[in-house]
């Protein structure tokens, strides 16, 4: 079975969004802010090395070889993308988690979007 991973990294996109949603609120508030790209970039830079959302800061989102070669099952198309994207070529990847990583890093952007456009009347209250 193919792994999501568009569809993974939006719910974690989702639930970090959730648990920061004061302080997102307080920052729509302080800054007022009335364009949705402003908050995108108040997450952005801390999502893509966040754990529980791509897992760049420690090099692994699964913590497990296993469970990222399951997730990469399938989807090296999308691995590739990510690579050309990135601008690396195939050496710089020395594990299923960091291929892992890679596809989460690159999917992020447009997740992030996706979300923040789905929950920005929430986050306006």
């Amino acid at each position: 079975m193919k792994y999501d991973y568009k569809n993974a990294v939006s719910e974690d996109v989702r639930t970090y969004i959730n648990d920061h949603i004061e302080d997102v609120r307080e920052y729509i508030k302080e800054n007022e802010v009335t364009d949705i790209s402003e908050v995108y970039e108040f997450f952005y830079d801390d999502m893509f090395v966040s754990d529980s959302v791509t897992g760049n800061a420690s090099g692994s989102y699964t913590f497990s070889t296993y469970q990222a070669e399951e997730n990469l099952n399938h989807n090296l198309d999308l691995l590739s993308e990510a690579l050309s994207e990135f601008g690396c070529d195939p050496d710089y990847l020395t594990s299923a988690e960091a291929c892992d990583v890679t596809i989460r890093c690159y999917l992020l952007s447009e997740c992030l979007d996706e979300v923040l456009g789905d929950m920005w009347g929430i986050l306006i209250r």
